[in-house]
């Protein structure tokens, strides 16, 4: 079953700068996955910092296998230092 995983971060102004080419590197690394289906990244409109990324996977076990992948978890230790929180993740299907 297909699985659609919602990531949630705040990026203040002054730290979008840094936190650009980990992204771009992280996006780049998740195309490349088994799996993988789609991605879009949406900024809030009343609120700039509050960033929501929507992920799409064939399947859970293809999203948890990425979860787990090494590069992954070392880009992802990376923005969590940078922005100074974990960043939240919610796993939906379609009901």
């Amino acid at each position: 079953m297909a699985v659609k995983i919602i990531i949630l971060r705040h990026v203040p102004a002054d730290k979008e700068e840094a936190l650009r080419p980990l992204l771009l590197k992280m996006r780049a690394l998740a195309h490349a996955q088994p799996g993988y289906l789609a991605g879009e990244t949406l900024v809030n409109y009343d609120d700039p910092s509050e960033r929501v990324v929507i992920s799409s996977w064939k399947t859970l076990e293809n999203w948890n296998s990425w979860l787990r992948d090494p590069q992954r978890i070392a880009l992802q230790d990376e923005v969590d230092r940078l922005l100074g929180q974990e960043t939240l993740y919610q796993i939906y299907y379609n009901g």
